[in-house]
């Protein structure tokens, strides 16, 4: 697979299943490096055994959802400005129905239980800003007063003066009259907006706090989200739980701020259930943080649950019920597992004997559909009965990464010098070696490598080179003990652990020549590689990217510096140099290539120009690439040109440094 070959991976977004169980619908999207963007459209697939079908022709449909009597598919498509409205077509096919016409696009969105009515989280751009006068630039709008703590996001920018709040608005009448822009005229203003939409929404919340999510109680008056205010003084990642009157009187609170919620389901007999976990009395404790199953008992949280051995925080992450039970995914030892939990806690694996990292399921009645990643496809359908027994793929989007050509990586577990067990991955190339070696540190580092088919290895084994990731301590997936051991030790056992992988998997493979060996990571796996580097001098050549590197100055630039490098790396500043990549840069020998992106504000460009400024100031040798307006999610939802073009820059580099 090389670098173009980006453009055979398509995933697959979380299907809806009629309510009959009959059919599903669901979203792909890949990459398309001439059109530079992601792509991707709606299929439907007739259960148990149908083919997919295309269901629309869009250039970028995402997130379906299936009205309550499966007639109608509620989905996002991008209006003429390119932001994501809600569309509505039938559900066999028809011409969409553009539904929203939100300034700053659409978030989330959900049905009513009548199917009459949508509600959606909307941003709402502050008078003056964002578009909402013609003609004003954002460099000639007012400045900003800032008086919390948090003022951006990763991926947003700026988040004060925007704040996304709770709409409804009627379903469309898919055969009635179409609607037509409004046409300018003598008395028209320049800011009023050409009416694109059927009928007009209802702002149900306002103020400063921001809504995430909406979920309709099971009587339809009411919608459940959660609220985000901007702290003044500390952050507190504790999460209320209100209700919002669909009839636009009021709201109540349901649960108050004591969780961290992530998402919220309504059962049929109207029981709520909500991933969540216990950030502590401080509001701050996120590390593994331990996201479980809760059940609402009257105005009472109830775990259903074990945080420490199970793990329901993979991203993305979410409840549907089935009956009275509920369908959860455990991420662990590199897999996503599908989990039925009942009321009463107890526990079933639906799925046996197929690795897979699972990414969204729906059900109905005794058919479940989840949508899911292999080690041979980015993105398939994998039909279930309510047992597990039946499980089956639906589809066959791998084959076009197939014709491209992949190696399945060899699974390995290698002891740590304290007898702690290792365990990762080691992929290479056809043939007898000798291969150059590659290290691989993911980021989190509370994520981890899994078993599906993985661009960033592919790229470098079809280059010649042999790879090895694994998931040191620190990672998620083994347990919370595991995920939770480097807090305040970074650099420690996590460091000792990608080492002893990487001697462990040369010592398994006399094709793998350890005399030859590069390492590279990026965020969490970036600030590794950086400390690696500045005590073990092995490598021929490193690449740090998007790294977290310095802790000092990550607390005032980050979006989520007000906590991240307080909870890993504590606040006394002896411990923090103790663990800082930057405090230690004048160790380091190795050259480097320092990657990074313009519009990354988890971990800020300053942190990679500092590092690299360190670097050629000492006379390390070193690189600096920085791509345009990307941020953070470069490597998994960049522009698909500068993708490539990263793959690009890290071959030349190793083929420089380190040639095969």
């Amino acid at each position: 697979m090389g670098p173009t070959d980006i453009e055979t991976l398509i995933s697959v977004g979380r299907p809806t299943v009629a309510s009959d169980g009959s059919f599903a619908v669901f979203a792909t999207s890949r990459p398309d490096i001439s059109a530079d963007r992601n792509v991707g459209q709606l299929w439907r697939i007739e259960l148990p055994s149908g083919e997919p079908r295309r269901l629309t022709r869009g250039v970028a449909d995402t997130s379906p959802r299936l009205s309550p009597d499966g007639g109608h598919v509620a989905f996002l498509r991008g209006d003429a400005d390119g932001k994501a409205q809600i569309h509505v077509i039938e559900a066999s096919g028809s011409e969409p129905v553009q539904v929203t016409d939100a300034p700053l696009g659409v978030g989330s969105f959900a049905w009513a239980p009548a199917g009459d009515v949508l509600a959606y989280t909307a941003r709402v751009p502050e008078s003056g800003r964002y578009g909402t006068i013609d003609g004003l630039a954002p460099e000639a709008e007012s400045p900003r007063r800032i008086t919390g703590i948090r003022w951006h996001a990763n991926g947003v920018g700026y988040i004060a003066d925007r704040p996304a709040h709770v709409f409804v608005v009627a379903a469309p009448d898919l055969g009635s009259e179409p609607s037509y822009e409004t046409a300018p005229g003598p008395q028209t203003s320049s800011s009023t907006r050409a009416r694109r939409v059927p009928e007009a929404a209802r702002q149900l919340t306002s103020g400063s706090r921001s809504h995430d999510g909406v979920v309709f109680t099971a009587d339809g008056t009411e919608i459940l989200t959660t609220t985000d205010e901007i702290e003044h003084d500390r952050r507190d990642l504790r999460s209320p739980l209100v209700a919002v009157r669909v009839d636009g009187t009021g709201e109540r609170v349901v649960l108050s701020a004591t969780l961290s919620i992530a998402d919220i389901a309504v059962a049929a007999d109207g029981s709520i259930a909500f991933l969540a976990s216990d950030p502590g009395p401080a509001g701050t404790d996120f590390v593994a943080p331990g996201v479980a199953l809760w059940v609402l008992d009257g105005d009472q949280p109830r775990r259903l649950t074990d945080p420490d051995t199970i793990d329901l925080g993979e991203v993305g992450s979410h409840i549907t019920a089935v009956g009275d039970d509920f369908l959860v995914q455990n991420r662990t030892r590199g897999e996503v597992h599908l989990l039925r939990v009942s009321r009463d806690g107890a526990i079933a694996r639906l799925r046996r004997g197929l690795e897979v990292v699972g990414h969204g399921a729906d059900a109905a009645g005794e058919r479940i559909v989840c949508a899911v990643a292999t080690n041979r496809s980015a993105g398939e359908i994998l039909f279930l009965d309510a047992a597990g027994v039946d499980a089956r793929l639906l589809t066959s989007f791998g084959d076009a990464a197939s014709r491209a050509g992949f190696v399945l990586p060899r699974e390995l577990e290698v002891t740590a010098p304290d007898g702690y067990p290792v365990h990762g991955w080691v992929a290479t190339p056809p043939g007898d070696g000798p291969f150059p070696v590659l290290l691989q540190i993911h980021g989190g580092p509370y994520a981890a490598y899994g078993v599906h088919l993985f661009d960033e290895t592919q790229v470098l084994v079809d280059a010649g080179y042999a790879v090895v990731y694994c998931n040191p301590r620190g990672s998620a997936g083994y347990g919370r003990a595991h995920g939770r051991s480097i807090r305040g030790r970074m650099g420690t056992d996590d460091f000792v652990d990608v080492l002893a992988f990487l001697d462990g998997a040369v010592a398994a493979d006399e094709r793998l020549d350890g005399d030859r060996v590069g390492i590279m990571g990026g965020s969490y796996g970036g600030y590794l590689t950086a400390w690696t580097i500045a005590h073990d001098h092995r490598f021929a050549a490193a690449i740090v990217e998007r790294g977290f590197l310095d802790p000092t100055t990550f607390s005032g630039t980050s979006d989520i510096g007000s906590f991240f490098g307080d909870e890993y790396v504590g606040t006394d500043p002896t411990a923090i140099r103790a663990q800082s990549p930057m405090a230690v840069v004048d160790q380091v020998t190795t050259p480097t290539l320092v990657v990074h992106s313009e519009l990354d504000f988890r971990c800020p460009l300053e942190q990679a120009t500092r590092y690299y400024s360190a670097l050629r100031r000492q006379g390390t040798a070193s690189e600096l690439v920085i791509f345009p307006g990307e941020n953070h999610e470069l490597t998994r939802s960049g522009r698909p040109r500068h993708r490539v073009e990263r793959f690009e820059a890290i071959l030349d580099w190793w083929g420089r440094q380190l040639p095969v």
